[in-house]
């Protein structure tokens, strides 16, 4: 069996340092293995529609910066295929069928639909929607359809994800094995692949709330520049009760530890280490583990931390601002990479769903087909 990945990001804004540890910095590395037949990337414009229905410009003007995040992370067209979701109108079918397959009440125990519904506001009680609150859209509620569709589609054996994805995943497979019991073995059962690193998991936001997210306007993008990086790290959220520098602190559960877990590498004490030298006090580190023990004995401020990884998501974030100002000269070659790969998504979709069809018997007009029904019905008469 053929090893194929899919992925893919909302396009409802620039993408942030938590959709680049999370997923996008792993599907590079999984781009470049050679270890797989094929990889889709998808702009998931459709499924962003379902809670920005009111505000397509806003999905609109983002088609053009996510595929800017993806190409200036290193996504290479010549080796995934980019698409967006809306183009590929084979999804919008696999879904419909899809939905005969799933229960209402199973959706509703669906963890990630649940979390991003209060997320975003919106109200399971009807009773509740004059407070403030909005209905579900029917289309936000069945996005777990939508998704597995999306994965189905191009027959994916791996979906790198964050674990807050991890209930999606498995309402695919629960898609998939009851559609091949029903129909026949067409579909294939996705696996997913979750960051190695524990800290790219889930990346907390700058203001210490579990989750990174535009709508909390607690983001590191990673078109931001130098100067917006440094001030997000300085006003980041740390430990509450670390207030004096001579206080021993809390790693765990802290931002800027967190996020070092995740973007710092030995070469950086060799190039930042300055950073923990002061007029007052000063220490050698060679590795993160030197950082957080002196953190936890106390003496070590958080200033001093904030400036260190400051330089350590510059450094990481310079090559990817450096070739997004390249290709932002030319913004054609980036909607012709979009269009190429809509077109090659179309082809491989409109594959499985034919298969999709013939096992569920509804493909009247192939040339066997047909002459069957014809067959049959002459017979009856």
């Amino acid at each position: 069996m053929s090893k194929i990945i899919l992925t893919g990001d909302r396009p409802t804004g620039r993408l942030h340092i938590g959709h680049y540890v999370g997923s996008l910095r792993n599907r590079v590395e999984l781009q470049n293995s050679g270890a797989y037949d094929k990889v889709f990337v998808m702009i998931a414009d459709a499924q962003a529609l379902t809670d920005n229905a009111d505000n397509p410009e806003k999905v609109r003007q983002n088609i053009a910066q996510v595929a800017l995040d993806y190409l200036s992370c290193g996504l290479d067209p010549e080796k995934s295929v980019i698409f967006i979701q809306s183009q590929v109108s084979e999804l919008t079918e696999l879904t419909f069928f899809y939905m005969n397959l799933v229960t209402v009440q199973r959706l509703q125990r669906n963890p990630t639909v649940k979390q991003e519904m209060i997320l975003r506001g919106f109200s399971e009680n009807e009773g509740e929607e004059n407070q403030n609150k909005r209905g579900v859209p029917t289309g936000f509620f069945t996005y777990p359809i939508s998704q597995a569709a999306d994965i189905t589609a191009f027959k994916a054996t791996t979906v790198p994800v964050g674990e807050d994805q991890e209930p999606m995943i498995e309402q695919t497979r629960e898609i998939v094995r009851k559609f091949n019991a029903t129909y026949g073995p067409v579909l294939v059962e996705p696996e997913i692949l979750l960051p190695g690193n524990a800290a790219c998991l889930r990346l907390p936001g700058t203001d210490g709330k579990a989750k990174m997210s535009k709508s909390l306007g607690n983001c590191i993008y990673l078109s931001d520049s130098s100067e917006e990086v440094r001030a997000k790290v300085k006003g980041m959220f740390t430990d509450p009760n670390h207030l004096r520098v001579e206080d021993p602190g809390k790693v765990e559960n802290n931002p800027v530890f967190t996020y070092l877990d995740a973007f710092c590498k030995p070469e950086h004490f060799e190039q930042f280490g300055d950073c923990f030298h002061g007029r007052k006090s000063s220490f050698d580190f060679h590795s993160l583990d030197e950082v957080k023990a002196q953190y936890r004995a106390g003496g070590l401020g958080d200033v001093m931390v904030k400036n260190f990884l400051a330089e350590v998501l510059d450094a990481t974030l310079a090559p990817i601002r450096a070739r997004r100002a390249e290709l932002e000269k030319d913004i054609p070659y980036v909607f012709e990479v979009l269009r190429k790969g809509s077109d090659e998504a179309r082809r491989v979709a409109a594959q499985t769903l034919a298969e999709v069809k013939q096992a569920m018997r509804i493909n009247y007009f192939d040339e066997d087909v047909l002459a069957s029904l014809i067959a049959d019905f002459n017979g009856r008469k």
